[in-house]
């Protein structure tokens, strides 16, 4: 059956690495899309929709407000905006001009990942402190100044499943209690990126109820559509951060800078029906689905020599399985292994070990029956020199 991507001469992709935007970030269950199809037999007056799904998804989370935004990369840069303006509306339309405005944000160097870039583009500017083995609270507290606007963390969790692996493994950072204690001595804010902390979903409230000020998630993690997000903390700031964004260009007539970062109707219900999905399924019945998945990959590859398989990740509720290749016995390494995978039709992406000899066939992101066609694909792959 002839398919869109065959049309476009596009090589369709397996994703067994996990909620990538490169890949399209995550499919939407059937319930959602039906809501979905249900928000296009209308339109919408935005503002008014945005506004009541902020406030139905602060409640849902138990904090004060909530803004639907086209990405966490999106919610950390209006949010970075509002902690610089503050309510000032000719500072909000200068905006990425900064000029006497406070816009430095402090960020300990142990947790320092591309996407702190984000907020830098509303004119904010990221000072890196502690050195190679630590940060302190000394260290915070001699690069607190004039122009410090607040602190940027980044949310490293303790699932890390549901993570990326180089965020991992970062030790010498200070704990987000402490960071909130310092931040709110000198009146700062906390802005924390929290982009895939969304399992055990009380991570979705946690970081707020501790003190943080401003907390932003990708929506793709709990089941949305790729190009969502939200901004979930502080009435006052969230309300600035919604006049930065494109709603508060569109709405409230503000020249603000979000105007680009705009999301459709269709989008803003996605992230209110799937969070309230996502907080009300059995996630230990998704878990074991997802066991089942792995002990059939697992069962298929059984006696090909030169792998080790391993559940992944250790010591949590599995969600894959890493397979760790022996080069020298195998005649090929596992980064030769990820390449032919790339290569066929469909495309099977999964997710690289950093530290090099292994790779992780993951099953949130990949359809049903995709892991038996992987695990042919692999016996072809690891079998093909190996004997």
């Amino acid at each position: 059956m002839s398919t869109i991507y065959d049309e476009l001469g596009v090589s369709p992709v397996l994703n067994a690495h996990g909620n990538r935007t490169l890949l399209g970030g995550g499919t939407p269950s059937v319930a959602v899309r039906t809501l979905m199809a249900q928000a296009d037999e209308y339109y919408a007056d935005m503002g008014s929709l945005m506004d009541t799904v902020g406030e139905k998804i602060a409640d849902m989370l138990g904090v004060e407000a909530a803004l639907v935004t086209s990405g966490c990369s999106a919610a950390l840069t209006v949010g970075a905006a509002a902690c610089m303006t503050g309510d000032d509306l000719e500072k909000i339309e200068r905006i990425p001009d900064v000029s006497g405005m406070r816009n430095e944000f402090i960020i300990q160097r142990q947790l320092r990942i591309p996407y702190d870039r984000c907020m830098t583009i509303s004119g904010g500017t990221l000072v890196e402190v502690g050195d190679i083995d630590e940060t302190t609270a000394e260290h915070i507290e001699a690069a607190i100044g004039p122009n410090t606007a607040g602190i940027h963390y980044l949310a490293l969790g303790d699932f890390p499943g549901f993570q990326s692996q180089s965020k991992r493994d970062r030790p010498g950072a200070l704990p987000i209690e402490e960071i909130i204690r310092i931040a709110h001595s000198h009146d700062l804010p906390v802005i924390v990126d929290a982009a895939g902390e969304v399992y055990p979903t009380d991570k979705l409230g946690k970081y707020v109820k501790m003190g943080a000020d401003l907390v932003a998630y990708g929506a793709k993690y709990f089941g949305a559509v790729n190009s969502s997000g939200m901004l979930t903390g502080r009435k006052d700031l969230v309300a600035t951060a919604r006049k930065h964004s494109f709603i508060g260009f569109e709405s409230d007539a503000i020249r603000s800078f979000g105007r680009p970062m705009k999301v459709d109707r269709q989008e803003v219900i996605a992230v209110y029906a799937a969070l309230r999905e996502w907080l009300t399924m059995n996630h230990e019945d998704r878990l074991a689905a997802y066991e089942i998945r792995i002990t059939t990959l697992r069962d298929r590859l059984q006696g090909i020599s030169n792998i080790e398989m391993t559940e992944y990740p250790e010591g949590a509720p599995a969600d894959g399985l890493r397979i760790t290749v022996d080069a020298d016995g195998l005649g090929k390494t596992w980064a030769d292994v990820v390449a032919e995978l790339r290569s066929g039709n469909p495309s099977i992406w999964v997710r690289e070990d950093p530290k090099g000899g292994s790779f992780i066939v993951r099953m949130p992101t990949l359809k049903e029956g995709g892991e038996e066609i992987i695990a042919e694909r692999l016996r072809d792959i690891l079998q093909d020199r190996a004997g």
